[in-house]
């Protein structure tokens, strides 16, 4: 651990790149496909450019993500390996993804036919067998499926499970609707995939060809093998003081010391991802005990309660400590995805 002296002013993440891939091991030995990992949203918020070349070890099939831009950050990096870009195709992006060969997502007839139209650029075909969201929906023919007859490029083929975390009725059920679809299809693709984190940590039952693990990658429980901690979100303590009974904290004074309290000012706020639902509801970890954030989170600074000594400089860990990932996104009423994709521009990523 650097001294520190030597760490950053504010508020920082680190971020161990061992554990990341320790984490996605776990999800290709249990599920027995090829990794298809998630990087969208800038990695969940960790940098899509070291996470993916960290999992690049690892020989994934390709990497996932949301939107052009983040494909063409990922070839400006050197990576090779199929991308595919998970929102649904619109026709006049077709040639952005051809220049940087993208893979799309396609799930209506006229952007199933714009892209045919334009020759034999692999795709994959999503399906939706349940969660309503896009897709080529179970109930419904309208032709398409002939239009796949003699398609050279139609690689690929998924659908997105919407609770396999907590409803394992309805990822059978999808399951069944995706296969009946696959049936009906003039092919089979090449790389058939349906599984998220969750559903890929319950063994081969719903892995297909290829598994698209994303939250236990960066250390966000799903219900199954404990990840390995990836993420620890630092902050300093910038100010201190004792704060007597009956005195307020923060704006709008919405909590009160019951008692004379010492309380610690962090430099990280709702700007950095302390996210603000986390007033008088969050916990950090600060000198190896719970401290309470105490007052409404501001946009830079949060206060905590704490019952030790602190100096100016100590630094508190928000999660990745005694306060788990998840137990802060429970405290926040929130989920470990949000926390993550909140970190903010100007918290410092250090990876090790």
């Amino acid at each position: 651990m650097p001294s520190i002296a030597n760490l950053p002013a504010r508020a920082w993440v680190d971020i161990d790149l061992g554990a990341l891939k320790a984490n996605a091991r776990t999800v290709a030995r249990t599920s027995g496909a090829r990794l298809l990992p998630m990087v969208k949203a800038n990695a969940y918020g960790l940098g899509i450019i070291p996470v993916a070349q960290a999992l690049e070890t690892l020989d994934p099939w390709g990497f996932g993500v949301a939107s052009i831009e983040e494909g063409a950050e990922l070839r400006s990096a050197g990576i090779t390996r199929p991308i595919v870009v998970f929102t649904p195709l619109s026709a006049p992006l077709i040639d952005q993804h051809l220049a940087h060969s993208l893979r799309p997502s396609i799930g209506d007839v006229a952007a199933l036919e714009a892209w045919l139209g334009q020759g034999s650029a692999p795709f994959h075909l999503e399906l939706d067998t349940g969660m309503s969201r896009s897709g080529f929906r179970w109930t419904a023919d309208t032709g398409w499926r002939e239009r796949l007859r003699g398609a050279v490029g139609f690689e690929g083929c998924f659908t997105h499970f919407h609770s396999a975390e907590d409803d394992p009725a309805s990822v059978h059920r999808q399951w069944q609707r995706f296969h009946q679809m696959l049936e009906a299809l003039p092919a089979r693709p090449p790389l058939v995939h349906a599984a998220n984190s969750a559903a890929a940590l319950q063994g081969h039952r719903y892995a297909g060809d290829a598994v698209r693990p994303g939250i236990f990658l960066y250390g966000g429980d799903v219900g199954g093998p404990a990840p390995e901690t990836v993420v620890r979100l630092r902050a300093r303590v910038v100010a201190e003081r004792i704060v007597r009974a009956g005195d307020s904290v923060s704006y709008g004074g919405s909590w009160t010391a019951p008692r004379d309290t010492r309380v610690a000012t962090l430099a990280i706020g709702y700007a950095d991802g302390m996210l603000r639902s986390l007033s008088n509801q969050g916990a950090v970890e600060l000198q190896g005990h719970l401290a309470p954030v105490v007052g409404r989170v501001t946009m830079d600074c949060t206060m905590v309660a704490t019952e030790v000594k602190v100096a100016l400089g100590d630094v508190a860990t928000v999660y990745g400590g005694l306060v788990s990932l998840d137990d802060q996104a429970r405290r926040a009423g929130s989920i470990s995805y949000e926390l993550l994709t909140s970190l903010g521009p100007r918290v410092q990523r250090r990876y090790a």
